[in-house]
């Protein structure tokens, strides 16, 4: 049976994220390293700021836009009149 290594793992415990953007916070267990400290819901936790996490990102909120064909092929296509059927 094999034994981790003592005193070469990092601390793995709960740590504190705060979307920024959203201004959404979440608890989660992680190695990250911060010297900031935050008092959340009666307890003190290592505090980690995010400028994008699920609360805030355009793709898992739903606020996707859709890009439009106003590419150069689509400019081309539309000039020679291209995917119009004849």
């Amino acid at each position: 049976m094999t034994l981790m290594q003592r005193d070469i793992h990092p601390d793995y415990r709960e740590v504190l994220f705060h979307d920024t953007a959203a201004n959404a916070y979440c608890v989660i267990r992680s190695t990250a390293e911060t010297t900031q400290t935050m008092e959340y819901e009666g307890t003190v936790y290592p505090y980690v700021t995010l400028d994008v996490s699920s609360q805030s990102h355009p793709f898992y909120t739903g606020k996707q836009s859709v890009s439009k064909n106003d590419g150069r092929v689509a400019r081309f296509n539309k000039r020679f009149n291209r995917g119009v059927k004849r």
